[in-house]
């Protein structure tokens, strides 16, 4: 990243990826992680980047919302979400060894499961859920963060199954994102050093732009309908993740 021939198309991704969850409420870190491992970045540097990216939103949110934040709602799910941020950051060390075709096929392979998970996924809203999902969901959002960055669905799940109004869902999923991002970053410089240093740098130097685009992704969400923009996202989401499962066929080309 020596070049702006180099960082535009690092920073389109970024725009990209933080537009459309702005607009459509998800899918920054399932967008920008897979595009950024195919333009040739590894997945800690994508990782430190969609972290570093989110936080100005993240913030915003539980600015906004502080009033629907239950700090008693947040603490043990916080807590067994960033308990397995370190065993998914190891088992991702561990996946360094691997060709990198096999890389895009295992992000691809949850960026595909996330998103029919996403599509088919439709739990009955209830004021209390069984504690054993939280102890479910919140394990898995960390170590899949951890691992490629991508431990949101797990949370929507949880969230979607409760009667809870939008605020409070919006709320809740702001707050968890935020209180992860400092120690997924500590965590992530521990077991990858200062390969992560350049491009978090790159990435808070582009936040004035990544705010302006929140804005008019926001605009865009509302304009277009959220109905419709879900429907366009889920469609790249899936086209993203049989990329990377067939990762091997376009190498071979």
């Amino acid at each position: 990243m020596d070049s702006i021939d180099s960082i535009f198309p690092f920073a389109l991704i970024l725009c990209a990826g933080i537009f459309v969850q702005s607009a459509a409420g998800f899918a920054a870190g399932l967008l920008i992680v897979p595009a950024l491992l195919w333009y040739g970045y590894t997945i800690p540097a994508a990782q430190c980047s969609l972290l570093v990216a989110t936080i100005p939103q993240n913030l915003w949110g539980v600015w906004v919302l502080r009033e629907s934040i239950s700090v008693q709602r947040v603490v043990w799910p916080g807590i067994g979400r960033v308990s397995f941020l370190p065993l998914g950051m190891w088992t991702l060390q561990s996946m360094e060894t691997l060709e990198t075709d096999t890389i895009r096929q295992i992000v691809g392979g949850v960026v595909l499961a996330a998103t029919v998970a996403i599509m088919v996924f439709r739990p009955k809203p209830r004021e209390k859920l069984n504690p054993i999902w939280g102890l479910l969901a919140f394990p898995m959002s960390g170590f899949l963060q951890g691992l490629v960055g991508m431990g949101g669905p797990a949370m929507v799940f949880w969230t979607q199954a409760h009667d809870w109004g939008t605020r409070q869902v919006r709320a809740f999923l702001f707050a968890m994102y935020l209180v992860s991002i400092i120690p997924a970053l500590g965590i992530l410089y521990f077991f990858f050093g200062n390969r992560i240093i350049q491009p978090g740098l790159v990435t808070a130097a582009l936040i004035p732009v990544l705010l302006l685009v929140t804005y008019f992704g926001l605009k865009f969400g509302t304009r277009l309908g959220r109905i419709r923009l879900r429907r366009v996202t889920l469609g790249l989401l899936l086209l993203m993740g049989l990329a990377g499962l067939a990762a091997p066929l376009f190498s071979r080309h």
